[in-house]
């Protein structure tokens, strides 16, 4: 292990005008580990100060971390070690976003030879040139010279469960925000989700339902409604029909269910006539984050279409991979399930595998590697499949899972959520929107990252500027 060598500066080596600079990407792994320690839990993009400055806002997470870079130059660089620091203010302009390159600086603007105390101009900006913040703080210098052996920095390994959607929703915080109607948020759990969204700049948010509900939960939860527009409806039917209508117009980029059945909304969005059709069948894909795989399983259809033909499962597996692909899931390998990896004519859902797998194979299906039937146990298990000499380009690696009905995936994904812990986010699609179904049981995590994904499918934007 080599060791390395700090060197302070004393109290009269530091003259006025000394600066000293860093600069780091905020990772992840960082900024899960920053709120392990220091108990911010909402690490990523969307946490932070507004785009301008709040005077009676406390900084938070990654704006926090990025405060603890000043500490670090004071530490190791100027005055080093031995040094006491007695007080810091900051101003936050800008938030700070994952994979953000912040660049720091101070400068030594005046001494005090009573106290040795040394007071430092601190300023950082982004890779924009936006400043990040700006500030003062005092330090006590060291009067004795020292010279310290250091350690390599170890390298740190953060365990979080939900890692995948997490990075959805990092993802999503980078893009403009999208207008989006919540549909009948008539509770506290779809209010309070729909403006945390529009907090942190996932959307831009249009509430349609009862207005005289609406701001009465708002009151209740002292929730803040400026800059959230209120369409009134009587009832929720009526609420998803406006919300419709609004898509339909290109009013809108986005639907979001609040407190409505599913039912109620799905009919609205279906509706031949009035509705959001575009040529497809419409269908719903679950992507969900399970600890103990090693990237995000969709799966499909899990919660729209009750039994399908292969004429409904065409678009199904269609409309899925287009998520994918638009998701930047680069080749996404398919799995289409059964109970059996053989072709029996007995199980209809082995037949509609083997040709769904002859369409991609034609290009009347396109945009992925696909393979079945495979059973569960050979789709996620490359030692199963080896086990019973399956060969499959798919098996031990899919990105989707194709179901052959409701009732299977429904039973799919619950039993991977309450057995193996896995997070749910869900999404419409084959719709003129993505339309983001939440349960009821949903936590905010989950309905986050359900909005993350109805962000980045919906009509493509710009990356956000700074």
């Amino acid at each position: 292990m080599d060791l390395g060598v700090i060197e302070n500066k004393t109290y009269d080596e530091i003259s006025v005008g000394d600066t000293a600079r860093a600069d780091h990407v905020l990772t992840m792994q960082e900024a899960m580990a920053f709120a392990s320690i220091s108990g911010f839990t909402s690490v990523l993009n969307s946490d932070g100060l507004p785009d301008r400055a709040v005077s009676s806002m406390p900084p938070t997470g990654p704006n926090m971390w990025c405060a603890s870079l000043i500490s670090g130059i004071f530490a190791t660089n100027i005055p080093g070690p031995g040094c006491t620091l007695t007080s810091v203010s900051l101003t936050f302009h800008t938030r700070i976003r994952i994979g953000e390159r912040v660049y720091v600086k101070v400068e030594v603007t005046a001494k005090d030879d009573d106290t040795k105390t040394v007071t430092f101009d601190c300023k950082a900006r982004n890779s924009a040139n936006l400043n990040v913040f700006s500030g003062t703080a005092q330090l006590i210098a060291p009067i004795d010279k020292l010279r310290l052996a250091t350690l390599p920095v170890p390298h740190l390994t953060i365990e979080s469960h939900h890692r995948h959607h997490m990075e959805w929703i990092a993802r999503a915080s980078t893009k403009q925000p999208v207008k989006t109607a919540i549909v009948w948020p008539c509770d506290e759990l779809s209010l309070g989700g729909a403006i945390q969204a529009y907090k942190d700049k996932l959307i831009i948010p249009i509430l349609v339902g009862s207005e005289s509900l609406i701001r009465s939960i708002s009151a209740k939860m002292d929730l803040n409604l400026e800059g959230a527009q209120i369409v009134d409806a009587e009832i929720s039917r009526s609420a998803a029909i406006k919300a419709v209508e609004m898509a339909r117009k290109g009013e809108v980029q986005m639907l979001m269910k609040g407190s409505l059945t599913t039912g109620e909304l799905m009919e609205a969005v279906t509706n031949r006539d009035r509705g959001l059709r575009v040529g497809r069948r419409i269908s719903h894909v679950f992507a969900l984050d399970v600890p103990a795989y090693h990237k995000t399983l969709f799966v499909t259809d899990a919660a729209v279409n009750i039994q399908n033909d292969l004429e409904t499962k065409i678009d199904i597996l269609q409309n899925a991979i287009d998520m994918m692909v638009k998701l930047e899931v680069v080749n996404p390998k398919v799995a289409i399930l059964s109970s059996v990896e053989s072709i029996n004519p007995a199980i209809p859902s082995t037949l509609d595998a083997a040709a769904l797998c002859k369409m991609v194979g034609r290009g009347q299906i396109t945009g992925a590697i696909v393979d079945g039937p495979l059973a569960f146990d050979n789709a996620i298990s490359s030692e199963a499949a080896r086990i019973k000499n399956i060969k499959s380009p798919v098996a031990g690696d899919p990105d989707l899972l194709m179901v052959p009905n409701l009732e299977a995936g429904n039973i799919l994904f619950k039993e991977l959520q309450y057995l193996a812990g896995a997070l749910a986010a869900g999404v419409v699609v084959g719709a003129k929107v993505p339309v983001v179904l939440t349960g009821r049981a949903d936590g905010e995590q989950s309905r986050m990252a359900s909005c993350a994904l109805g962000v980045l499918l919906a009509n493509p934007s710009p990356d956000r500027e700074g």
